[in-house]
């Protein structure tokens, strides 16, 4: 009982920061508003948190994550063998959910590679999802299974997460240098390229 009601106060502060992040941005809210929204004293955030940067960052991650353990649940429910067609569907997923969530895409920024690669941010904030399931796993595998050769499969899979988040981002939000949905054809061509190189 009294773990859960200390989980419950961790809870509460991240939604709560959360909320006055993507309200009035992160310079402008302070540790004493997150505690005061939250109904907890101020003492108990600093259990959790270095500071509101350190509850920014594991919001950020944590978000991501979510975004692609979605997207994987859903590419389960569906047979597609070819990995550059599995990670296409994954992103597909992702731009999806972020173009009808602009306040989470603007809170995220481009910083979406943390949800697969923010081990040290998110060390001891996600006990659910097992490392066997991921969009990190998922990759390494159909790598090994289509004899892929990739110079570094690791570095590869960084650079489309990265590609993906720092191009739609613009796309998205400004429509530049294309409307998302023109865009994609585009960004897809690409991440094709570095999955499977042309000989």
């Amino acid at each position: 009982m009294k773990e859960e009601m200390e989980n419950n106060k961790e809870a509460r502060l991240l939604t709560t920061a959360f909320e006055l992040f993507t309200e009035k941005g992160v310079k402008d809210t302070s540790i004493q508003e997150i505690v005061d929204n939250a109904n907890v004293a101020k003492g108990t955030f600093y259990l959790y948190f270095k500071d509101k940067y350190e509850i920014r960052d594991i919001l950020i991650a944590r978000k991501s994550q979510r975004l692609f353990a979605e997207a994987l649940k859903e590419l389960r429910k569906n047979y597609i063998e070819n990995l550059s067609d599995q990670v296409i569907f994954i992103v597909n997923y992702v731009i999806n959910e972020l173009t009808k969530n602009p306040i989470l895409l603007k809170f995220i920024s481009k910083n979406l590679s943390w949800g697969i690669y923010s081990k040290t941010v998110i060390k001891l904030y996600e006990k659910g999802d097992s490392e066997e399931d991921s969009v990190y796993q998922l990759f390494m595998k159909g790598v090994k299974e289509n004899h892929l050769e990739l110079k570094n499969p690791d570095v590869t899979l960084f650079m489309i997460i990265e590609l993906v988040s720092s191009t739609c981002f613009n796309s998205i939000l400004y429509k530049e240098p294309l409307p998302i949905e023109e865009f994609k054809p585009f960004l897809y061509d690409a991440i094709r390229d570095l999955i499977e190189p042309k000989k």
